[in-house]
């Protein structure tokens, strides 16, 4: 092995290296960054004999302790869900549609029912529940089936166009045009009246014409003055919310091929304090009757 060079300044042998004349000396690494990397090294050994760390094959090392992330989760739920166990006993005997809005127990169901729609209802209503093209907005004002916590609930429970389901919301509007009730030119017609009825067209001709063909065809459901029918589900077409667009183009298609929203029954899904919590959380959004 050769000497190495010797730095005069310092008496601390060089690496052997140098670049424009700054050559790089062999100091040994401080005492407390030594004792602090052995102790990691030791730390490192440890965590893994106690806790899950090796992986194999199939899964990691089990660990000495026997803890798990899984068990800690199943634990802290069940904890949790001792510790709401009695809150959501009484809001699952709660007839929610008469329950104090006041009440700590209808607080305790809007908080529930935020964190359930999120889960349960945000696919398709958004996460802030404003709805898209042929999903409701729950924000508004305008209910198909009604707003009231009786009748949300009685939504959820029994969904829209359920088959096998005798008690779900059922309509359905013809296809004037698929099924030749209407000629192309009676849609447009009947068009022209629905979008001069909701002020985004001033009344012509066509709108004329419509006006009987309407009163012959769809005031039976959407109502003389078009406002809509709750026991229908027939919307309101008068206003300016539209669930699958309210222009031209979109309004000729429902006409054509009509519409058939579905949602999902929850009654079978969702236990009762569920159902009542997603209730009063829809009501509070701002749109409840």
């Amino acid at each position: 092995m050769t000497d190495r060079k010797i730095d005069e300044a310092t008496g601390v042998p060089t690496m052997g290296h140098e670049w424009d004349g700054i050559e790089e000396l062999d100091n040994p690494m401080p005492r407390w960054w030594l004792w602090t990397f052995y102790a990691t090294i030791v730390f490192a050994v440890g965590y893994c004999i106690a806790y899950p760390a090796i992986p194999l094959l199939e899964r990691a090392t089990a660990g000495t302790l026997g803890w798990s992330s899984h068990r800690q989760l199943a634990e802290e739920m069940a904890k949790g869900q001792a510790a709401h166990a009695s809150t959501l006993a009484a809001l699952a005997k709660v007839d929610i549609a008469t329950l104090d809005p006041k009440s700590p127990l209808m607080q305790a169901a809007v908080e529930g029912g935020r964190a359930a729609f999120k889960i349960n209802c945000a696919a398709c209503h958004g996460a802030g529940a404003a709805g898209t093209r042929g999903y409701p907005n729950l924000n508004d004002d305008d209910w198909l089936w009604g707003g009231s916590r009786a009748e949300i609930h009685e939504t959820l429970m029994h969904g829209i166009r359920q088959p096998g389901n005798d008690a779900t919301r059922m309509s359905q509007m013809p296809a004037f045009g698929r099924d030749g009730i209407l000629k192309p030119e009676e849609i447009q017609a009947v068009v022209s009246f629905v979008r001069a009825a909701s002020h985004q067209e001033t009344v012509g001709g066509s709108a004329r014409r419509g006006a009987a063909l309407y009163a012959a065809n769809c005031a039976m459901c959407h109502g003389t003055d078009a406002k809509g029918g709750r026991a229908f589900g027939a919307p309101n077409l008068t206003d300016a919310i539209w669930l699958y667009g309210g222009d031209r183009e979109a309004l000729t298609a429902t006409v054509t091929n009509a519409r058939y929203g579905v949602m999902p029954a929850w009654n079978k899904t969702l236990d009762a304090a569920t159902l009542n919590m997603l209730t009063a959380y829809v009501h509070s959004l701002g749109g409840g009757e």
